[in-house]
């Protein structure tokens, strides 16, 4: 807490917290905006696993059926009042297992593109059990271009720490790599107990042998309202591995796109999270538009019922200050590994160095920023440093805000200090 609050008044040039309040209002001001992406979340899972803190709960056709129905109707009133097609950069469907619901998918995507012009990547994350040639043949038809895989691991010891099971993943791997998605993306945790160096580095080269084109890891992270029977390795321990895990994937000359992702070279890459401005539909979805950032409902029962309300499903927003959505911006621009000087004047409205001069300057000395013209590259030694906040980021921030969530539909106002 104290290292969240010391960065939040130091960066925003101000003790005003993050005040997130339950003020609903029913329309999204997204017409103007440029770079826009889009996120549909289904919460729906054939098991719960322990370690996963994302919005979901076991999956019910009759539930489904009737979440779907809200779904389209979600998008219906966001796009409402478009006169023409909206541009965006990409769709991602993330869950949850959102392949439960893959007869639905052709629809709720070919409800957006009505109302969206989808020019960039379509993707939809994948449970390695609904892997089948007749799925992913179904995923094509619908217009998806990139999956995401969950395997974890593909070590049996560090599976079953997790709850999951071996269930040949490399067969799958190669049958997704033979239907010709532009981006196969395999999600990888590190610092699982009783994980090596030796183990992840296995993992890493397994993913890559058997057809991934980019690899995203993830520290394996002890939510308070997780149920996970181990517990993560130290914070020490992490930000070794991490270290250890950069120089591996360079020995092996693979790209470093974000903090925690990896990619062959001359591939496309995909991050679901870095966006300029996005909105997001379903439960517990999150939408990003110029000055402000709203999350929906955790509650499927609150949300089907305020969407049959004609009513946008919005729990919290959070107005920004100018400072604080220009700090929003350079944090996952930072977890991109790359800060635009150009999109943060047309975020910010005031110019980069102007407003964090002194920073930019103590952050090249000290090695964790590269100048590239007009615009900075962060270091590995910068991206070690922004895995340790972002983990501190996650404790103080998203767990207490997520919990808040699980168990009041509507909150009235969530203070982030």
């Amino acid at each position: 807490m104290l290292l969240t609050s010391l960065l939040r008044v130091f960066l925003t040039r101000s003790f005003k917290p993050f005040i997130f309040d339950g003020v609903n209002q029913d329309q999204l001001d997204f017409e103007k905006l440029d770079n826009l992406g889009l996120y549909v979340h289904i919460p729906f899972c054939r098991s719960l696993c322990s370690f996963c803190p994302y919005c979901k709960e076991k999956y019910d056709p009759q539930r489904a059926a009737a979440y779907k129905k809200a779904l389209l109707k979600e998008i219906d009133l966001v796009s409402g009042r478009l006169t023409a097609k909206k541009q965006a950069t990409s769709l991602y469907c993330g869950g949850g297992t959102p392949a439960l619901m893959i007869d639905d998918l052709g629809a709720i995507i070919g409800r957006l593109k009505r109302c969206f012009e989808i020019t960039g990547a379509i993707g939809v994350e994948l449970h390695p059990d609904d892997i089948t040639a007749e799925n992913l043949l179904k995923l094509k038809t619908a217009g998806v271009t990139m999956v995401s895989i969950g395997i974890q691991s593909f070590d049996e010891g560090c599976l079953k720490k997790l709850g999951r099971n071996s269930a040949a993943f490399t067969e799958k791997l190669e049958l997704v790599k033979n239907n010709g998605f532009e981006v196969v993306d395999v999600d990888l945790i590190f610092a699982i107990p009783g994980q090596t160096d030796e183990i992840l580095a296995k993992d890493i080269r397994t993913a890559f042998d058997h057809g991934a084109t980019q690899v995203s890891t993830y520290p394996f992270i002890d939510f308070t309202f997780a149920d996970n029977q181990y517990k993560p390795m130290s914070e020490k321990v992490k930000k070794r591995m991490l270290t250890h895990l950069g120089e591996f994937c360079e020995k092996i000359d693979l790209e470093r796109t974000s903090v925690w992702t990896f990619a062959r070279h001359d591939t496309e890459k995909y991050s679901s999270v870095t966006r300029d401005t996005f909105l997001g539909f379903g439960v517990s979805a999150t939408t990003l538009l110029k000055d402000s950032f709203k999350i929906n409902t955790f509650s499927i029962e609150a949300y089907i019922k305020r969407v049959e309300a004609n009513r946008l499903p919005t729990s919290l927003t959070i107005n920004f200050t100018r400072r604080q959505r220009a700090v929003y911006y350079l944090f996952w621009s930072a977890y991109s590994m790359k800060i635009n000087a150009a999109q943060f004047k047309k975020i910010a409205g005031l110019p980069l160095n102007k407003m964090f001069g002194w920073e930019l300057f103590i952050a090249e000395r000290t090695g964790f920023l590269r100048r590239k013209g007009e615009n900075y590259e962060l270091t590995n030694k910068a991206a070690t440093a922004f895995h340790h906040i972002e983990q501190v980021y996650t404790t103080a921030y998203i767990d207490r805000m997520w919990n808040v969530s699980r168990k009041q539909a509507f909150p009235d106002k969530i203070v982030l200090k």
